[in-house]
């Protein structure tokens, strides 16, 4: 089963929909949601360090288990849902700290602002 907080590797679909490249992830769907659907919800990992709006840098002292070929930013604010067969292999686990800071990042992403009745 496809467990929240693991670090996958999926078929991730380039824009034209007909090639793939294999790309990391964070599942960060509840692990209820998991068991139950086809789909898990995801934030990708890039190698490209350049801190710009709702990411965060995630490095090897980060992961429970599991080991990350080199540093990485979370982009919270590329969240997408992917069907399970995607996923080719998990290759860690971040802990419930770095955990926690995703989904405050998350939280303040969809925050209501700006908003007048």
């Amino acid at each position: 089963m496809t467990l929240q907080r693991n670090i996958v590797l999926l078929a991730f679909p380039f824009s034209n929909l007909r090639q793939t490249k294999t790309r990391p992830v964070v599942v960060i769907s509840n692990n209820k949601h998991n068991k139950k659907s086809r789909d898990v919800v995801v934030v990708p990992l890039t190698s490209n360090l350049q801190q710009t709006n709702y990411d965060m840098l995630i490095t090897n002292e980060n992961l429970d288990d599991g080991y990350l070929i080199t540093d990485s930013r979370i982009k919270v604010s590329r969240i997408f849902s992917v069907e399970k067969k995607l996923i080719k292999i998990k290759i860690g686990r971040i802990d419930i700290q770095t955990f926690s800071e995703i989904t405050t990042i998350l939280s303040n992403l969809v925050a209501l602002s700006d908003y007048k009745a």
